[in-house]
């Protein structure tokens, strides 16, 4: 029975709770089926560019244990789960032929979750670019945005009729900067003229993708962003100046695009002679209107002005008094209630999901004598930032779910396996599961509808 009390401390009705992966973290099997890899398989093969030379060959075997962490995801109680399309599965060399084992494997893993009552949320693209894409340019090819929407629209007609939710890209901003300015994703550039590039291409194959969801489908299709509130280290003109160029390089760069039409004035700035001209025509495509916008928080940063810094002109300022997580991001909930009331102010009564949220720190590697991993840290995380996103909702902002970073610890990109963020432990030498703390935790707010975080 439901207290009267618990009845008032619940979130809206509508809201939603769930957990997220991506492909290359969780899937393996890169080459089963017919399938083909996509860049990052080349990238953790090149010897030196992830932790100990991890590869995403196994990760968590959910392209075969997809059936036991459905099962998990049902103990846990979540109502939706995000995952994303391995593009080289189902489209082995990015363009032309569909193979259909790929289909059939998402199309499993779909109606494995409808069985179960959790509404799957489907990105279509999660940083695994198809390997035979990357020669022919990948995100530098103006060609990329027809390549994307082509493949969208295979997904659409393939799942359409289940998936309610659709994102294009997963943080366009990541790609970019890890990937073709300082080198450290795949496909490793590190050049500051192909940054932009890159950028704005990703930003057209967004805009080709809702254009062909549009003739496809008609339930729900979003973007994802990642969100890091940059707060000034002082009121100097400087420092305030630096602020606006770090913001609007990682926060505005991509939401201006694609709800606003324009880029920040600031990038020609940050730039320079590498910042290009674009095209009326290129703008409206990117500036199509979207049902919702997801933002990915994990902490902020305290910005100073630092000529040093390239190419922002911008550091960050080391909050010494916080906690941080293994990743050394501060732990900062409020800045997730600033980022969701900046979003709305900024661009409107847009519908937001907080769609990643977690936190890596240093688990015990064996369970407690209840067989549970035990994390407070964790706990403490997700417990402040989901009250965090019920802070925003009091203050009028259109938040209609969460999903937890991540459901399982997974092979957590250049970092490889040494950074763990999820609410299930995984032994990567025998696939077992193990449920932290912090999924029992989850599994109790999702019960209550979100009250139990006021126990």
């Amino acid at each position: 029975m439901t207290s009267s009390s618990e009845s008032s401390n619940r979130f809206p009705d509508r809201f939603v709770w769930g957990a997220a992966t991506s492909a290359y973290q969780v899937e393996g099997s890169p080459f089963a089926d017919g399938a083909l890899p996509s860049f990052w398989h080349r990238f953790s093969h090149t010897p030196g560019l992830t932790h100990d030379g991890d590869t995403g060959d196994v990760a968590c075997d959910q392209y075969r244990l997809i059936g036991d962490d459905v099962r998990i995801m049902r103990e846990i109680g979540l109502q939706s789960y995000r995952f994303s399309i391995a593009w080289g599965r189902v489209i082995p060399d990015g363009t032309g032929a569909v193979n259909a084992a790929g289909i059939a494997h998402y199309d499993r893993v779909v109606d494995l979750l409808l069985e179960n009552d959790i509404a799957p949320n489907v990105t279509l693209y999660h940083w695994d670019l198809p390997t035979a894409l990357d020669d022919r340019g990948g995100w530098l090819n103006r060609d990329s945005a027809e390549w994307f929407a082509d493949y969208a629209s295979v997904m659409y007609r393939a799942l359409g009729d289940r998936v309610p939710m659709w994102a294009t890209l997963n943080e366009p901003w990541v790609v970019v900067d890890a990937g073709y300015l300082y080198g450290i994703h795949a496909p490793g550039h590190r050049n500051i003229f192909e940054a932009p590039i890159a950028a704005h291409n990703l930003m057209r194959a967004h805009g080709a993708a809702v254009q062909a969801y549009r003739a496809e489908a008609s339930r729900s299709i979003g973007l994802v962003v990642n969100i890091e509130p940059k707060y000034p280290v002082s009121d100097s003109p400087a420092d305030l100046a630096a602020t606006a160029r770090a913001d609007a390089y990682m926060n505005r760069q991509f939401l201006d695009a694609a709800l606003n039409g324009s880029y920040p004035d600031e990038l020609a700035e940050v730039f320079g002679e590498a910042w290009p001209r674009h095209s009326a025509q290129d703008m409206k495509l990117i500036h199509q209107p979207v049902d919702w916008i997801g933002i990915n928080y994990y902490t902020r940063s305290v910005t100073k002005n630092d000529p040093a810094e390239f190419p922002l002109r911008a550091g960050r300022v080391r909050q010494t008094q916080h906690v941080h997580t293994e990743m050394d991001w501060e732990v900062y909930p409020p800045g997730l209630t600033d980022t969701l009331v900046w979003f709305r102010d900024r661009y409107g009564d847009i519908p937001v999901y907080v769609t990643e949220n977690g936190s890596a720190f240093a688990d015990p590697s064996a369970a407690n004598g209840e067989g549970i991993v035990d994390d407070p840290e964790r706990v403490a995380y997700l417990r402040a930032h989901i009250n965090a996103v019920r802070n925003a909702i009091s203050a009028g902002v259109d938040v209609r779910g969460y999903y937890a970073w991540s459901l399982l610890d997974n092979f957590e990109w250049s970092a490889g396996y040494a950074k763990r963020f999820g609410i299930i432990a995984v032994d990567f030498l025998t696939q077992e599961r193990t449920l932290k703390s912090s999924a029992r935790e989850y599994a109790e707010i999702i019960r209550t509808h979100g009250a139990a975080l006021l126990r």
